[in-house]
């Protein structure tokens, strides 16, 4: 398959590549370790239950017309992929200490309020489940202290956050 003329295109290259360009990410340690505990989940006992079912699926025959082999084999693709990203993510984690009592960082639970008034809370995370300290929120509030009204530049424009605790 081509793309882009008579250049020769490889989808896993590609996202290797990309996910080199990522660098380094900051962590806690806590969150370093529950992605190598996912890493380890998915490596050891996830991996041989999918090796089970494709060789289950293959027992069943003509594997042209076998819907559980590609299923299977499919599923297999996604584990690969996902194990690749956490490997590259904790082979390349910075481990942060916490910030100083009161003051934003990288594991902190933030509770901000709005413009408005509303009030909502975000965890400081690039690991998931939070708030990215690439993002317009997480940058802005990194390195914030309880009290600091703060800019945040979003893309459908800016707007001022106010923190009123950190944990």
């Amino acid at each position: 398959m081509t793309r882009g003329g008579n250049r020769r295109f490889r989808w896993g290259q590609f996202t290797m590549r990309r996910m080199a360009d990522r660098g380094a990410e900051s962590m806690t340690q806590a969150q370093r370790d529950a992605l190598a505990a996912e890493l380890a989940e998915l490596e050891g006992p996830k991996r041989v239950e999918i090796v089970q079912a494709i060789a289950t699926a293959r027992a069943f025959g003509d594997l042209s017309e076998n819907f559980e082999y590609h299923a299977a084999k499919n599923e297999q693709g996604l584990l690969e992929r996902r194990i690749a990203i956490l490997r590259h993510r904790v082979e390349n984690a910075v481990v942060v200490e916490a910030a100083a009592e009161g003051v934003v960082g990288v594991g902190s639970i933030v509770e901000v309020e709005d413009e408005s008034g509303g009030r909502f809370e975000v965890e400081i995370s690039s690991v998931g489940g939070g708030v990215s300290t690439e993002s317009p929120l997480g940058s802005a509030l990194v390195g914030a202290r309880v009290g600091d009204a703060v800019e945040v530049e979003a893309p459908k424009g800016a707007w001022t956050a106010r923190v009123v605790s950190v944990r």
